[in-house]
């Protein structure tokens, strides 16, 4: 049982991680990118979550 939450855990690591380099990335204020990594780093998930449905997106470079 606890391999299972070691698991859960290196992948909700991960998650958040990528969610915290793609905030960099974005184009969005720096107060904006400052907010969204404080959420997700004192809620993980929660914040992750919120992050993915209504956080900004990276910018895209054109092509």
């Amino acid at each position: 049982m606890v391999e299972i939450y070691g698991i859960g855990g290196l992948i909700l690591l991960v998650l958040n991680i990528w969610a915290i380099v793609s905030i960099i990335g974005s184009a969005a204020s720096t107060g904006a990118k400052v907010l969204w990594v404080l959420l997700i780093l004192l809620l993980p998930v929660l914040g992750f979550i919120v992050w993915l449905i209504a956080g900004p997106k990276a910018a895209r470079s054109p092509v």
